[in-house]
């Protein structure tokens, strides 16, 4: 399919009879904000969008895509980065959109029951009435969705002490491509029947089924949270080496990092921010000066518990190599004020154009090089006359998870982005970390996965797709 096609015979009328013709868009200009993601670098025409309210709609939709042959892509909040949940030649747009309720919240069985297009800022509401928490987080959190965070195996800020959304899940519902619906929803911490579906489907991204319901795993509301933001300045660099700095500074973070989950009790999250993205963020978001303002980078600490731990994190900072000055909040509103500075990260690169947004997990004792490197590979890939390009690095070092913005190069131009995630695979590192493959990243998978490992995933995808109509150009490369 080159381009919008007509639909069959009947299908029209199908999709009418499973979500009602109020739920069936074909009108261009309400089809529009489903047919783009979140960059702007992808996306295309979609045949319809189809807004179901409920899993046995959802299921009655698959069956007729099933039935006619028509492609189909999932999408929750259409907050993407990787062209996953977007049309690309006329599929039918499956917006979960409705499905946005939070059915039960048991904080005496520790679990969260929702429907997949429930926003995480939604459920988290749901989870603080109880006095728990979810145990994962993103900047998102007011738009993402929980299918969709499920589809990618989000991960966010909490990963090093909760893990990503696949160690988050404890039960799922979902939607097989020929309208089957599987549902295994009890929560119970041990249930060895059978093969896991929640963690089959955990970052499948829409390519094996479509999620309707998940179980979450809750966590109480620790006592005592502290958030510290830590400047930092690498050892003496030679001025003669590109990157010297930011390889010296991010050295520093790393080794950080590594001390304070040794010696600080409930650490939640290790997050790493640069100068230029500080300048960024700053100039954009108006925020005041960080501590050090002429520091090179900034490591933000969160850490909780029953206690305050703030002595015991004031306990590992103090005489900490290239540590120069260090602000502490406990109460909320300064803990937000702090964060402030790492989750407007996006918001002001976006401010700067199209950004190329490559999201790559180094093993811990790489980033510090690759952190330094990544530039001039991008210049170098780029080639002399090439587009005026900007990186801005931040991330969560405290698992290796760096994101990579890249803003100069026109939305189709690969050439830094190819540069960027050969870096990764040639240090041994993953090419996603949390935001999925989708079709942006689909040309490297081959060098990213074994060949054994593609026939499992390959087999696994015709078993439960047999016509390929699910989300079909994504995660999988052809052969």
């Amino acid at each position: 399919m080159d381009d919008l096609f007509d639909p069959p015979e009947g299908f029209t009328a199908a999709i009418v009879a499973a979500v009602g013709p109020e739920h069936c868009l074909r009108d261009p200009d309400l089809k529009a904000g489903y047919e783009v993601d979140w960059t702007r670098r992808f996306g295309g025409p979609a045949l319809l969008v189809a807004r179901p309210a409920d899993t046995a709609e959802v299921a009655a939709v698959l069956a007729a895509c099933h039935r006619f042959g028509v492609p189909v892509v999932a999408q929750g909040g259409n907050t993407g980065l990787v062209g996953g949940s977007v049309p690309r030649r006329g599929e039918v747009v499956l917006s979960l959109g409705r499905l946005n309720r939070v059915l039960r919240c048991d904080p005496e069985e520790g679990l969260l029951v929702a429907e997949a297009g429930t926003a995480l800022g939604a459920a988290q509401s749901a989870a603080a009435s109880t006095d728990s928490e979810l145990g994962i987080d993103i900047a998102a959190r007011d738009s993402a969705t929980l299918g969709g965070m499920v589809a990618t195996n989000a991960g966010g800020i909490h990963v090093v002490r909760y893990g990503s959304m696949r160690s988050r899940l404890a039960g799922i519902e979902v939607v097989l491509a020929d309208g089957t619906v599987a549902s295994r929803l009890s929560g119970l911490m041990k249930d060895n029947v059978g093969y896991d579906l929640a963690q089959i489907m955990a970052g499948s991204e829409g390519t094996l089924g479509v999620v309707t319901k998940v179980v979450l795993r809750l966590v109480p509301v620790p006592r005592h949270r502290v958030v510290a933001l830590v400047a930092l300045r690498g050892a003496e660099r030679a001025a003669t080496v590109p990157g010297a700095g930011v390889r010296a500074v991010s050295a520093a973070a790393v080794a950080l990092a590594r001390g304070l989950r040794r010696a600080v009790d409930g650490i939640d999250a290790l997050e790493l921010v640069y100068a230029d993205g500080m300048a960024l963020v700053r100039e954009v978001m108006g925020l005041p000066a960080p501590p050090d303002p002429g520091a090179e980078a900034w490591l933000l600490v969160e850490a909780s518990g029953g206690h305050y731990p703030t002595a015991m994190l004031a306990a590992a900072l103090e005489d900490a190599p290239g540590v120069t000055s260090i602000a502490v909040a406990e109460d909320g509103a300064a803990r937000a004020r702090l964060w402030a500075y790492r989750e407007r990260h996006t918001e002001a690169i976006a401010t700067l154009g199209v950004p190329h947004k490559l999201d790559v997990t180094l093993p811990m004792t790489a980033l510090a090089e690759f952190a330094g490197a990544v530039r001039s590979e991008v210049a170098a890939a780029l080639g002399r006359g090439g587009p005026e390009t900007r990186l801005v690095l931040f991330g969560h070092v405290g698992d290796g998870n760096l994101h990579v913005n890249m803003i100069g190069p026109d939305p189709d131009d690969h050439r830094g982005d190819d540069a960027v995630l050969r870096m990764v695979i040639e240090r041994g590192g993953s090419i996603s970390a949390e935001h999925g493959v989708g079709v942006a990243k689909l040309d490297f998978v081959t060098a990213a996965r074994s060949a054994g490992d593609l026939e499992v995933m390959r087999r696994v995808k015709a078993a439960l797709d047999p016509g390929g109509i699910l989300n079909p150009g994504v995660l999988l490369p052809p052969r």
